[in-house]
């Protein structure tokens, strides 16, 4: 085994077999393509590459491998030995879903001359063996993984290997640990000792790594909840500082509400005081192929410290004399998607408005914001669950949404934030719990007046939309 016995999280690792035998393994960053025979001798090739970086930095590690059987957490360890790892959660794909050869029949052996009074059909006999088992394998035994050391080993010997499959290649970087920064060992850094992070460094510098890439196409992200007072605001806002502040520019906010949305009250002004009102007379121009990104500052406003832009609503008008209809979301939002990478949408509270309801269809990912109130955040448990029963592509919204449970009161503790947050996770594929910070409460949102836990933990919640991008 290791000489560390503790998993670590860092590099992270994640690994994705194909039915075809191929596959393709992310450790820290760096690719390493895999081409094998069939699935299992794939798996035998991801847990050599991974052992063999575990062996190199002295402690097993975490693995998320992602195939024809569905996803599983693990734990390798430099000797090879794999076993579950029961600090995430397993989705195992049922076996009746996958490829299965139709067994062949047997001929039947000539039967004995029947009794006089009875009459016995022959029929085919198919082999037993050769019967799926429709039912998914429990989470805490991933199929084809969990093995020993000596069982790895074998596996290895077995495997047939071509001259090039056996050279490693030179254009495989080795990723080398930065010492660590922060805390104790940040200091003994500094002053001459190399000293490794700690594994909250390690999270941490995971969470960054995460939120600072950069996706083919843009993205939209829809933060909702139908009830007044959850946070979409802040969420929205701090999510796109922080993707903007790691991963540069190219990230807005739209603020699609029709009903006096607040987001341009809680970020900073431009030179100017345009909205989305003046931005739709001019849509045609800027989709042209004439129009420049610099054009977008006579509309939106830039956040000089956070680094994104805010596409304002009319907050000073009745709602019926800024009503939008879907061809005008959809002008707007092309505009959106020609010039940014990142598109963040503050949303009303009105689930049944067609902006509403267009924003969500054009949405990638779904951010639910609520706080610990119980009102609240029943109201975004009841979002998911109407998503989930409405059609298969806002069911998967709803599967792959990230819920950010902000301790909206003073004397509130974490933990109930974190108990909230656990409570929405089966119906998420993650929650997120954010403390409380009275730079969140009134005034101008901004990312840096934020506490040193909040920011980190903003910094987790973004993380967490980027794994689903």
């Amino acid at each position: 085994m290791s000489t560390t016995t503790e998993a670590a999280t860092w590099p992270r690792v994640e690994a994705t077999l194909n039915h075809d035998g191929t596959a393709e393994v992310s450790i820290g960053g760096t690719l390493h393509p895999i081409a094998a025979s069939s699935v299992d001798e794939a798996r035998v090739q991801v847990v050599s590459l991974v052992a063999s970086k575990a062996t190199q930095l002295g402690r097993p590690l975490r693995a998320i491998t992602r195939g024809p059987d569905g996803e599983w957490p693990l734990i390798i360890h430099g000797d090879g030995t794999v076993t579950a790892d029961s600090a995430a959660d397993a989705r195992p794909r049922s076996r009746s879903a996958e490829p299965v050869a139709e067994a062949a029949p047997v001929p039947a052996p000539t039967p004995a001359p029947p009794a006089a009074t009875e009459v016995v059909d022959a029929e085919p006999v198919v082999q037993a063996t050769a019967a799926p088992d429709d039912t998914p394998a429990p989470a805490s035994a991933p199929r084809g993984w969990v093995r020993s050391a000596e069982d790895q080993a074998a596996a290895a010997a077995a495997a047939p290997q071509t001259r090039r499959e056996r050279r490693e290649s030179f254009l495989t970087v080795e990723q080398t640990e930065e010492p660590a920064t922060e805390g104790l060992r940040g200091i003994l850094s500094r002053v001459g000792f190399r000293m490794a992070p700690s594994e909250a460094e390690r999270a941490m510098r995971e969470c960054v790594r995460l939120v600072s890439q950069h996706w083919p196409g843009p993205r939209t992200t829809a933060i909702v909840n139908g009830k007044g007072g959850a946070s979409k605001t802040p969420t929205t806002a701090f999510l796109a500082a922080v993707f903007a502040r790691y991963g540069g520019a190219g990230v807005v906010t739209h603020d699609n509400n029709q009903t006096r949305g607040t987001l341009g009250w809680r970020t900073e002004q431009g030179p100017h005081d345009a909205t989305f009102l003046e931005l739709l007379p001019e849509v045609d121009r800027l989709l042209g192929t004439a129009a420049q990104s610099a054009d977008l500052a006579h509309f939106v406003h830039h956040q000089t410290q956070d680094k994104y832009d805010v596409l304002r609503s009319q907050p000073m008008i009745l709602a019926d004399e800024q009503r939008l209809g879907v061809a005008q979301f959809d002008a707007i939002h092309a505009v959106l998607r020609k010039y940014y990478r990142l598109i963040f949408m503050d949303s009303g509270n009105d689930e049944s408005d067609s902006l509403w309801l267009r924003m969500v269809e054009n949405a990638d990912r779904l951010v639910v914001a609520t706080t610990t109130r119980g009102d609240i955040a029943e109201a975004g448990a009841l979002l998911l669950e109407a998503l989930a029963d409405r059609d298969e592509r806002s069911a998967a919204l709803a599967r792959n949404a990230v819920v950010v449970v902000n301790q909206a009161k003073k004397d509130g503790s974490m933990a109930e934030a974190e108990q909230v947050a656990a409570a929405f996770r089966p119906l998420a594929r993650e929650a997120v719990a954010i403390p409380y910070d009275p730079a969140m409460v009134e005034g101008t949102l901004r990312y840096g007046s934020l506490r040193t836990e909040t920011q980190r933990a903003w910094l987790a919640a973004a993380a967490a939309v980027a794994r689903g991008l």
